[in-house]
């Protein structure tokens, strides 16, 4: 539970509060009587036996039935509330009144494609076994939509988080339904098979001899299309120039970063789960609570569960009874302290990482963002770093200087020739930047970007340069020539 609710962002853990209220009609929202806090301890329930001996009667008298109603009654159709408020657990003991001075705004930015799809998971797939493997594969793609990790490790992260095992054989099956769902070519591990991909789906709807012709291009001749020698591939498929021009049109239309913002692209209106603000010279961390309620449990259930306990334990008639009330008043605690667990954590993650990154926080300068893995951050908290990757997971913080995704400060470290360690993140802007204003009738190999790089005092070899390139999901630069 715990886990899963660490997973949440700001609006999806709002509305996991408001299932578990519905579900637990044990749980409610409001704040603790301390008389009655006083009057009923936890020892006052917990300790009670609910084996209660043998069952003499074969339903409940009418006595139970209408106590346990009233109590599910009190908690459903009150919205929550009780006139005289109390409850043994509550969840921000330490609340700060000055949170409520901090605004938390409501934008709009690019939706999460993740969340699309595992919108599209729901609708498609029946299993809750395969939905599960569906949103592991899911939260394991890159933000352009590739998967880059080995179905093997995925499998072995599915056994750590949900104690199952499962295939490379199942995963795979899996994949292939996800990339069957929007945006085209999601879910692909090369290039080849986004574009393969893309064409595919554009074949159900029509065939065309330009499209079977692209298919054959992408299959039989992609590295001479990387390299783009169309020549050779045309003598290859004993095809027209003419003709494979129209079917190397087509191909560039497809594209190469399924998870890029277009067209089909919609909007998603979030709220940042964290605030960081500098007061007083000093950086103030806080976490959105929002519209989420205090939890307790239910005064109802406690009573409800001690009457039981003095008027009915010894007559053997409350057996079932106690069993559904004590059941629910431990899962409301239960949650309660999930919920508490997951608020802590949260915030600790955060707080680490504003002091790694205080200086970007201080100054919004990207360029002093710090090179900054799980590790560092899981070794500081004593934590897994699964528990650390969790926390970045669909999370954004509200700075002086805009909403960021928390994985945006997440890079690993590279020391240019001064000996200052930087963040790949400066590297691949040069990059960028250079491929950009390129001359695109002779574009810049890997060895002229690594000569660029080491002028700006980056020294490293040409195939880690080729490295970055490829996440960035640019292309060779025989393949980013003019056509």
């Amino acid at each position: 539970m715990y886990v899963k609710l660490l997973e949440l962002n700001t609006l999806n853990f709002e509305q996991r509060l408001e299932e578990e209220m519905i579900e637990n009609p044990a749980l409610e929202s409001g704040k603790d009587d301390d008389d009655f806090v006083a009057e009923f301890t936890e020892d006052s329930y917990t300790d009670i036996d609910v084996d209660l001996g043998v069952d003499t009667s074969p339903e409940f008298e009418d006595s139970e039935i209408e106590a346990v109603d009233k109590a599910i009654e009190h908690a459903e159709i009150t919205d929550g509330y009780m006139e005289e408020d109390g409850g043994d657990f509550r969840l921000n003991e330490d609340y700060n009144p000055d949170f409520e001075e901090k605004t938390f705004p409501i934008v709009t930015v690019y939706t999460g494609f993740r969340d699309s799809l595992t919108e599209q998971v729901h609708a498609v797939l029946n299993s809750e076994t395969d939905e599960q493997l569906a949103e592991q594969i899911i939260g394991s793609l890159d933000d352009d939509g590739y998967l880059r990790r080995e179905l093997r490790s995925i499998a072995n992260d599915f056994l750590f988080q949900y104690n199952l095992k499962t295939t490379e054989e199942d995963l795979e099956r899996i994949l292939k339904i996800i990339q069957r769902f929007d945006p085209p070519g999601v879910g692909a591990r090369t290039l080849q098979e986004c574009l393969l991909v893309q064409i595919k789906r554009k074949e159900e709807k029509g065939k065309n001899p330009i499209m079977e012709l692209a298919k054959m291009v992408i299959t039989e001749c992609m590295e001479d299309f990387s390299k783009r020698h169309f020549e050779k591939i045309a003598n290859k498929l004993d095809v027209e120039v003419e003709y494979l021009k129209e079917a190397i049109h087509f191909i560039t239309k497809l594209n190469p970063k399924p998870a890029s913002a277009d067209e089909e692209t919609k909007n998603e209106t979030i709220i940042p789960d964290f605030i960081v603000s500098e007061s007083y010279g000093e950086l103030d961390v806080a976490l959105n609570q929002g519209n989420q309620p205090d939890l307790r449990v239910n005064r109802g259930f406690i009573e409800t569960l001690v009457e039981y306990d003095k008027n009915n334990a010894k007559k053997g008639h409350a057996k079932e009874a106690v069993q559904f009330v004590k059941q629910k008043i431990d899962g409301a605690k239960w949650f309660i302290d999930a919920v508490k667990q997951r608020q802590n954590t949260l915030l600790n993650t955060m707080r680490v990482i504003v002091e790694i990154q205080k200086e970007f926080f201080r100054t919004g300068d990207s360029s002093k963002i710090r090179p900054m893995k799980l590790k560092d951050v899981a070794e500081k908290l004593q934590m897994d770093i699964s528990t650390v990757s969790r926390v970045a997971s669909s999370k954004y913080v509200q700075t002086d200087y805009g909403i960021y995704l928390l994985k945006y400060f997440y890079s690993e470290g590279i020391t240019n020739e001064d000996g200052e360690e930087v963040t790949t993140k400066e590297v691949k802007r040069i990059m960028e930047a250079a491929i950009d204003n390129e001359d695109k009738n002779n574009p810049m190999n890997d060895d002229e970007l690594t000569e660029l790089l080491k002028t700006k005092g980056y020294t490293m070899a040409r195939r880690t340069v080729a490295k970055y390139r490829e996440q960035l999901n640019i292309p060779v630069a025989r393949l980013r020539k003019a056509f």
